[in-house]
């Protein structure tokens, strides 16, 4: 909502007034638009997402109160102010306890109508925000911690800032467990949107019936179950950021309905026959390949084209070994944040030599195992599974450089671990939990 301009839906029969009440607010800087009634009310909530609408108690038809409601129904952000000539206390409290903002009888103080919409405005802003802000909680992972500074993630890090300014969509591509969602959040936090929603629909976890209805919603009775209206995750994201995930894995018939979004910008909730405008940047992420998917048959070849507008590839984390020590250093923080937990060189170096298949994913989970064994202490060998011994690194796939000398690994998480603390060998060597003659001992190994 622009705080100079908020916008404004009249609904009254009454022609003169709603006119003159039109003429005046527009004069003073609302946007304005006005409907006779509650019934034609609803198509201008379709389309368009009003910060405040102006109501009468009686109308024929749909009245105040109804159409009160319908409003709430539609856009429970939006504020509703009755305004009537035919108040009683039981209608205002009535009015006022189905959400109305404000119940103001005819005639009205111009000024005081124009302050109470300013106050009803400025709550729908404040309400907008929260509810971005919530959005944005429900997601686990911290919002653009893109790590490492690896040539591979360097590239990373300087196409999200490049095309995050912008309104395109973007295709995020790379192995399970790379950090896909990572890299989609740190866009929208670097974006124009990043104080309105970020949601994320997984396709790969999700049945179809079910993808279906929570990106674009239902209405009431349009399947078995459906008891009431359900504001699907592109309503959620209006004027915010949708992450859909594994998109490869998506049925053709959400496939169609996603191009008709990205083509119109609007949608359909399931057994809905009005189309509802959204304002929603649209981010998929897949490991799969999707242009052997559209020569197979299997993904839309529009879709694709749609999609494919900026592509941003995630490397594996075995071709960027060298981002590795910077990983434990975020995942011990983040997972033990009360105390401060270590790592032992012999550790650290059957962490950066392994070629982890899992990923990012799999490097997380195996550092909360091994805290968990430690006690949130220091992390030695023995506390990793045993797959991850240094003397037994496994082979990854072929094409894969060969893993590091140990020595050349631990050089590397010494080096990173001077950077961390701006060559403070002091606090380097308590952060390793060995003395500082140790360290220097080490370092005088290296050149």
């Amino acid at each position: 909502m622009s705080a100079a301009a908020p916008s404004v839906l009249i609904v009254d029969d009454d022609v003169v007034f709603r006119r003159v009440l039109a003429r005046e607010l527009a004069a003073t800087g609302f946007q304005v638009a006005v409907r006779a009634s509650g019934t034609e009310m609803e198509p201008a909530l379709l389309t368009r997402d009003y910060d405040v609408v102006l109501l009468d108690l009686r109308m024929p038809g749909m009245d105040g109160l109804a159409a009160l409601a319908r409003v709430k129904d539609l856009r429970p952000l939006t504020e509703v102010v009755i305004l009537t000539g035919h108040g009683s206390v039981e209608s205002a409290v009535q009015a006022l306890k189905l959400g109305a903002h404000d119940f103001l009888t005819k005639p009205c103080d111009l000024d005081h109508l124009e302050a109470t919409i300013w106050r009803a405005a400025q709550l729908r802003a404040i309400r907008s925000e929260n509810e971005a802000l919530r959005q944005t909680m429900t997601r686990h992972a911290p919002v653009g911690d893109l790590i490492g500074h690896s040539p591979a993630m360097t590239t990373v890090r300087a196409l999200v800032e490049k095309v995050a300014p912008t309104n395109s969509t973007v295709l995020i591509r790379g192995e399970t467990g790379v950090g896909k969602e990572v890299v989609a959040k740190a866009i929208h936090h670097l974006s124009p949107r990043c104080n309105r929603p970020f949601v994320v629909l997984d396709c790969g976890a999700t049945e179809e019936s079910i993808a279906l209805s929570e990106l674009f919603g239902h209405e009431q009775g349009a399947f078995t179950g459906a008891k009431a209206r359900h504001h699907g995750l592109f309503e959620l994201a209006d004027s915010g950021t949708i992450l859909i995930d594994e998109i490869g894995d998506t049925p053709p018939s959400l496939q169609l309905r996603l191009l008709r979004v990205l083509e119109t910008g609007a949608l359909r909730r399931l057994g809905g026959e009005q189309p509802l405008r959204v304002d929603v940047r649209i981010l998929a992420a897949t490991h799969r390949d999707l242009e052997s998917l559209v020569h197979q048959g299997k993904f839309r070849e529009d879709l694709y084209f749609r999609l494919n507008v900026f592509a941003i590839d995630v490397p594996p984390l075995r071709r960027r070994a060298q981002d590795i020590p910077e990983f434990i250093q975020h995942f011990l923080t983040r997972l033990c944040p009360s105390r401060l937990s270590t790592i032992d060189p012999r550790a650290a170096a059957a962490l950066t030599a392994y070629s982890w298949p899992g990923n990012v994913r799999e490097l997380r989970n195996v550092l909360e195992r091994a805290l968990i064994l430690s006690g949130g202490l220091s992390i030695c060998a023995d506390h990793l599974p045993g797959n991850l011994s240094t003397n037994n690194s496994p082979v990854g796939p072929r094409g894969e450089e060969a893993p590091l000398p140990l020595q050349e690994v631990e050089w590397r998480y010494l080096e990173s671990l001077l950077t961390r603390y701006d060559g403070h060998r002091g606090r380097v060597a308590a952060a390793l939990g060995i003395s500082e003659r140790t360290l220097y001992r080490k370092l005088r190994r290296h050149p």
